[in-house]
């Protein structure tokens, strides 16, 4: 395959930065602040947002471990209830913009995509934030129906490369790598759209046409941190989260503490594995909202209707697809193993 690559250091902000409220305490390195920092000499820092969430009792009071993946102190953060208020956090405490932020880990610092974060973190978790780094631009001819992308998004407005189909079109073309924001397809902006958008106009581009596509890597450190790209699952995480009790994070504020049962989490993992064979994406978040909707429901007809009545119908779930969703909502209920395995990717 003929490619052309452009790499660009010092890239244009995908948003206008908006100027952050001064009332941060953050690093204990010499970044300036205005308030006094919260530092118990030992390298970590506290966010504005800790002491401002003891007067609103409807955010949980809990506090998480942060870190940048590049490199950085240790920082405190708390007084959040869903994604895009905790970007605000770690961007006040650590003095950038939220939008920097293209997606978060939990307990490794590498890009590991099995370690997403995704709507629940478990209280003893610690996060690693991973920014903005070098933006690229790749001319590329498509010469499979299929490129071999699985496609998430950070739920800000970012749409990422989850995981690379080993011998796929992508696969040979090393400047590609899992964890790359897809900023631009040829002449569209994709900032904004969400991962099932992404993936449909990558399904869309004809085959044995040129297109070009505009990526921005994670920000890395002066050694590699990218996890490999068949992300397989690899044994068990160590050294943070060994509990089982999470906050889940909501889009509409309402963030609660909750036990993940073995089989809501295989029921989940189940639903997501459909998720990437039908349509090319994974989202876990996505995945337990569709569980919860079946939370309740004793037939598929009920399950679809409350799908029907809810955010989720701009997916335009199809009705063979409710079925397949349903099929491995009720064997992870009953504890059967199903091993659903697809592989239309896009």
């Amino acid at each position: 395959m003929h490619t052309h690559t452009h790499s660009y250091s010092n890239s244009m902000p995908l948003f206008s930065t908006k100027k952050l409220a001064k009332e941060t305490a953050t690093v204990t390195n010499g970044v300036h602040n205005e308030v006094k920092p919260q530092n118990n000499n030992n390298g970590i820092v506290k966010s504005a947002g800790e002491v401002a969430m003891a007067s609103d009792q409807q955010k949980p009071k809990l506090v998480f471990h942060c870190q940048q993946a590049q490199g950085s102190p240790t920082g405190l953060i708390s007084g959040f209830s869903n994604v895009k208020e905790l970007y605000q956090k770690i961007g006040e405490c650590y003095d950038f913009p939220a939008e920097d932020i293209l997606f978060c880990t939990l307990n490794t610092h590498k890009v590991d995509m099995t370690k997403l974060l995704g709507g629940q973190i478990g209280l003893d978790d610690f996060i690693f934030v991973h920014r903005k780094g070098r933006a690229k631009e790749i001319e590329l001819r498509k010469t499979e129906d299929a490129l071999g992308l699985t496609i998430t998004d950070n739920g800000c407005g970012y749409a990422f490369i989850k995981r690379i189909k080993e011998g796929s079109v992508i696969d040979g073309i090393e400047y590609i790598q899992v964890g790359d924001h897809i900023e631009r397809i040829n002449a569209d902006n994709l900032v904004g759209k969400r991962h099932f958008e992404v993936a449909r106009l990558l399904k869309e581009i004809p085959r044995d046409s040129l297109f070009t596509i505009r990526l921005v890597e994670p920000l890395k450190a002066g050694f590699s941190n990218i996890d490999s790209r068949g992300n397989s699952r690899r044994g068990k995480k160590s050294g943070y989260g060994s509990g089982k009790e999470t906050l889940r994070l909501k889009a509409d504020g309402k963030a609660t503490v909750q036990q993940v049962s073995s089989a809501m989490q295989q029921g989940i993992d189940s639903i997501n594995q459909l998720l990437e064979g039908f349509m090319g994406i994974n989202d876990s978040e996505l995945a337990t909202q569709i569980w919860e909707h079946a939370e309740s429901k004793s037939n598929s007809m009920d399950f679809a209707e409350a799908i029907d009545n809810s955010d989720l119908e701009e997916f335009g779930f199809t009705d063979d697809f409710i079925i397949e969703l349903w099929g491995v909502i009720t064997d992870a209920r009953s504890g059967r193993l199903l091993n659903t395995n697809k592989s239309e990717l896009f």
